[in-house]
């Protein structure tokens, strides 16, 4: 187990939502550094963080599926990861 694991980093998940960041910030052009650089953590943390939820909830196996929820995780960043929240709460209300 390496370093970032101790502290829940998966390398693989993280680089593939980092890539999916990346289609977002060419798409929406975004030309400020900080929005840049948040936009780009948040994609990071959400494949990171969320894909193993996801994929534990589909009861998703196979790694190369892992990975491409990662990459669309870290695609929809902040404002995917906020409509799921409240579609979330908004039903178990």
């Amino acid at each position: 187990m390496s370093r970032l694991e101790e502290f829940g980093i998966n390398i693989s998940l993280s680089l593939a939502g980092f890539f999916g960041s990346l289609l977002v910030i060419g798409k929406n052009g975004i030309h400020d550094f900080k929005t840049m650089f948040i936009s780009m953590l948040g994609g990071v943390a959400s494949a990171n963080y969320l894909t193993p939820v996801v994929c534990e909830l589909f009861h998703v196996e196979k790694s190369n599926y892992q990975f491409s929820i990662a990459f669309l995780l870290g695609f929809m960043g902040l404002k995917g990861i906020e409509k799921i929240v409240l579609r979330l709460f908004k039903k178990s209300e």
